[in-house]
């Protein structure tokens, strides 16, 4: 889908809707300290335990974008999603 690189959305801090940039959204490294890297840790990857069976688990072939909006008269940013599932977005069209 293409997308464009700006968007007219509501503000909640300056009460008003304004121009607002987007860009895709990236999710951070994940925690070391995370319960889900430990277990996974304590359970495949520690010990004279052998190998573990991962379960094979079907994953979805695509995802709902998520987009980080800017507002550029308080620089504020919030998550712009689109309920839709879609395998490719285009920004700047």
């Amino acid at each position: 889908m293409k997308m464009p690189k700006t968007k007219k959305l509501y503000c909640k801090k300056c009460n008003s809707h304004t121009e607002q940039k987007l860009k895709l959204f990236k999710s951070g490294q994940a925690r070391a300290m995370a319960i889900g890297t430990r277990r996974n840790v304590r359970k495949h990857k520690k010990g004279f335990g052998g190998k573990a069976k991962f379960v094979i688990k079907v994953k979805k072939q695509t995802k709902k974008p998520a987009f980080v909006a800017e507002c550029p008269t308080c620089k504020s940013k919030r998550y712009y999603v689109i309920p839709k599932r879609m395998k490719k977005v285009d920004m700047g069209a």
